[in-house]
């Protein structure tokens, strides 16, 4: 009896030793690692696919623009203008180019800089700042009126890179790559090794 127990002792120590117990021990911590962001990758992905459902449900729209048009400015939007609000917001950041095109709707004057655009209204005087994630909209005296996240990007790009923003790259997306296939890789093994094992004893 007690030899009984010393040799399976021993198999069990074999197998932890083994091929398939450091297979155990790397798909145990990968999975650890790798579960949270399968999570994330599956919800990301699910909004991607079903946006318009999903975001209608989550994020209803709520604000308007329908009374925009009763605003009439004392005097004509003019270039100059779009360039002092293109001035006074992002300071730092130099301007590029200021274009005029239609948003929303309405003509508008747009003032691009790196980190974003700001957009003047020409028949309202109404503007917006608009960065890659959210989009604020003022009234003509500055008052903020209502501010928009764009969830699709949040997640599209939480879902490529792994974080917002793509100054650091992908390198987060990439090692959680890496490791669902390691994670894969060593679960295939734990499953398939032991039956292939039996069935040369079989055989």
């Amino acid at each position: 009896m007690t030899e009984a127990i010393i040799g399976i002792m021993r198999m069990k120590e074999k197998t932890k030793s083994g091929f398939l117990g450091k297979c155990r021990i790397l798909h145990g911590w990968l999975g650890i690692f790798v579960i949270p962001w399968v999570i994330l990758i599956g919800t990301t992905g699910l909004y991607l696919n079903h946006g318009k459902v999903i975001g209608k449900t989550l994020f209803p729209e709520e604000f308007s623009e329908k009374d925009f048009g009763q605003h009439q400015p004392p005097a004509p939007i003019t270039r100059d203008q779009a360039r002092l609000l293109g001035e006074s917001v992002w300071p730092a950041d130099p301007i590029k180019k200021i274009s005029e095109e239609t948003y929303h709707g309405r003509r508008s004057f747009m003032i691009h800089k790196n980190s974003g655009t700001a957009i003047l209204s020409i028949p309202t005087g109404h503007y917006y700042l608009k960065t890659r994630y959210k989009r604020r909209t003022y009234s003509p005296d500055g008052q903020l009126l209502n501010t928009k996240t764009y969830w699709g990007r949040v997640l599209k790009d939480i879902h490529r890179s792994g974080w917002l923003g793509g100054s650091l790259g992908t390198w987060i997306a990439d090692a959680v790559s890496l490791a669902m296939v390691v994670f894969g890789i060593t679960g295939a093994m734990m499953w398939s090794v032991p039956r292939f094992k039996r069935l040369r004893r079989r055989g």
